[in-house]
């Protein structure tokens, strides 16, 4: 389990877009973002990890969150949610109370938590694919979509992720991603840089329709 953190907060302070003035909160990778129940986080730089503990102890994966999203236990009926730093992270905090009165602030973060909906969604709707193939490609290309980076040989996904926990997301074992996973970049489908980060080619994965339409766009 990772350590409860303590923010770093930077003595400068920062003009958000409604003009207020804000510390930036700083958590370091692998350390657990405190949430409020009234208030919610935006990202300023870094990625952050959503999850659930079950009653068994096993954690369940309920998104990502990346630069300019919001996340917080506001928004969510489950009793147990964490955030989780998957780099060194820079946050803001916003109260309820202040976005309920700021129309401006509110048209400034709407966007950001649709993206976190439209996400979710995502993940469910790749969750009910039946092949394990299927349920891979579509993941990776929701990560190329939420986290890609154009680069010159296809697009690496900024988003570092395990063997398990992409095995969390689509509901199999890390030994079959690991499999999986070795045969596309047999194929030449993807690739892994010196970082350990995926690069996805330019050309849409084999046999696997584009659930989303993101290879449309």
């Amino acid at each position: 389990m990772a350590p409860t953190s303590r923010a770093i907060i930077e003595t400068n302070q920062y003009n958000d877009n409604a003009g207020t003035e804000r510390h930036l909160h700083f958590y370091h990778k692998g350390e657990t973002i405190p949430l409020m129940s009234q208030s919610i986080w935006q990202i300023c730089q870094g990625l952050v990890r959503l999850s659930t503990l079950y009653p068994v102890g096993e954690e369940g994966l309920l998104g990502w969150a990346g630069p300019s999203m919001c996340f917080g236990s506001c928004f969510s009926y489950l009793h147990t949610y964490r955030a989780t730093a998957l780099s060194d992270v820079c946050l803001m905090c916003y109260t309820m109370i202040e976005i309920e009165a700021s129309p401006k602030l509110t048209q400034e973060l709407l966007p950001q938590l649709g993206r976190r909906f439209r996400q979710t969604e995502a993940l469910l709707a790749i969750a009910g694919q039946r092949r394990v193939e299927d349920r891979l490609h579509q993941l990776l290309l929701l990560l190329k979509q939420e986290f890609g980076q154009p680069v010159s040989d296809g697009t690496r996904l900024n988003i570092r992720l395990t063997h398990q926990d992409i095995a969390a997301a689509i509901g199999t074992t890390r030994v079959t991603v690991t499999r999986l996973l070795g045969k596309l970049k047999q194929q030449g489908w993807l690739s892994i840089d010196k970082d350990r980060h995926l690069i996805l080619k330019q050309e849409t994965f084999p046999y696997s329709s584009d659930l989303f339409g993101f290879e449309k766009n």
